[in-house]
């Protein structure tokens, strides 16, 4: 089997998908735009062969890339990157070389534009936000004296927070219109709850291979604007609801053969249009992993390897899961440089050292998501895991 992989050299944990391909006896044939000696030693052993490219924006590079594959390996089995930024890329390519183990290009609207993610989810029978396109502020006016303030705008077209707005009275929406995006924007209703994750591997007929999920304590958009902490837990067993919900969005969106992260939220209290508090609401799609120390969490969670059950769908499309294995909840906070704490990091280690899995100080660019000093901790149960958050994040009078 030959399978290109698309960038894995970005994020750097990605040579793990590689290693579990190699190991189960499967081509693995890079393309990348970063010399071939410097990529991680753990990518190379991984590698069949790779070709580098100028730039991975280059669509007719890739292509003469993959042309150069063929003809020393022989036909394309699957072409992917797991990455968000290059899904289109990845569909576009497998259109062109009639790869059919994975999404093509007609349907890559429908997984990256929020606005028509909604009539899928509609079609799950799952509620979302109203929304309009943030075209005029007459319009939006309109939309806010129906639904109320705060509203959220946000890109049609893009991931997580960011330039995501908080639009809390007339005036931010005014100040949002007066500065409109070149790119087009979604305004949607404020939805109030929880927020909760469908992170299933999808085998090659749609069916799901494993199924977990987790619970965000915290909005990005919060995170970023108002400089909180970032809380976020894999749970040990993913809730009925949510699991059904993500069952029947995998169904609407005919998702095959696939890692997902899906977003839903739990409501916190009745809210009209939407549901009862406790119901689920859709929020977005991802056709891909989940992103950071998501994966690592998983498997911590899970006594699992992601990446190896990831590459038994590719090869078997069925996994291989250790019956007697245990399950855990793996929690991640990110605390704020800008915070003071009653517990410094030295007291953090010293009293929770026996249940962190891992902890960093994170660079600049990725902080204002994650928090300055993030945490990894796998806890036996709920109590534990509330007592952790409690400790790690209570601050100085």
């Amino acid at each position: 089997m030959n399978f290109v992989f698309i960038s894995p050299h970005f994020p750097s944990h990605y040579w793990r998908f590689c290693a579990a391909l190699k190991e189960n006896g499967i081509n693995v044939l890079g393309i990348a735009d970063t010399p071939y000696e410097h990529l991680l030693p753990e990518l190379r052993d991984a590698l069949t062969d790779y070709y580098q490219v100028h730039s991975l924006e280059d669509g007719n590079a890739i292509l003469r890339a993959i042309g150069w594959f063929i003809n020393r390996h022989g036909a394309i089995d699957w072409i992917e990157s797991n990455n968000e930024h290059w899904l289109a890329q990845d569909a576009w390519l497998r259109t062109m070389f009639n790869v059919r183990t994975g999404p093509q290009l007609a349907v890559m609207e429908s997984y990256k534009k929020k606005s028509a993610m909604k009539a899928i989810y509609h079609k799950a029978g799952i509620k979302t936000a109203a929304y309009i396109m943030a075209e005029n502020i007459d319009k939006a006016l309109d939309f806010a004296a129906k639904y109320g303030y705060p509203l959220v705008a946000k890109p049609d077209v893009g991931v997580g927070a960011n330039d995501t707005f908080r639009l809390r009275d007339e005036q931010d929406l005014r100040k949002f219109f007066a500065k409109l995006p070149l790119t087009p924007y979604i305004i949607e209703q404020f939805v109030h709850g929880e927020i909760c994750s469908y992170d299933a591997l999808v085998g090659q007929q749609g069916q799901p291979l494993y199924e977990t999920g987790n619970i965000t304590k915290v909005s990005v958009m919060d995170i970023v604007n108002e400089k909180i902490e970032s809380i976020y837990m894999i749970v040990p067993e993913v809730a009925e609801d949510i699991r059904d919900a993500g069952r029947r969005t995998v169904a609407a969106f005919g998702v095959k053969g696939r890692l997902v992260h899906f977003e839903y939220f739990r409501l916190s209290h009745d809210q009209e249009g939407l549901g009862k508090a406790g119901e689920i609401v859709g929020l977005e799609v991802n056709m891909r992993p989940s992103g950071g120390f998501t994966p690592d969490m998983i498997n911590y969670a899970g006594s699992v390897d992601i990446f190896r059950l990831w590459a038994d769908m590719v090869l078997h499309d069925r996994i291989f899961l250790q019956e007697d294995r245990r399950t855990f909840f793996c929690v991640f906070v990110g605390r704020q440089d800008v915070r003071a704490y009653a517990h410094d990091h030295e007291e953090v280690l010293r009293d929770w050292g026996h249940r962190i899995m891992y902890t960093d100080r994170m660079p600049e660019a990725l902080s204002g998501a994650m928090g300055n000093t993030i945490y990894l901790a796998k806890c036996i149960n709920q109590d534990e895991v509330d007592a952790f958050i409690d400790y790690t994040c209570k601050r100085l009078a």
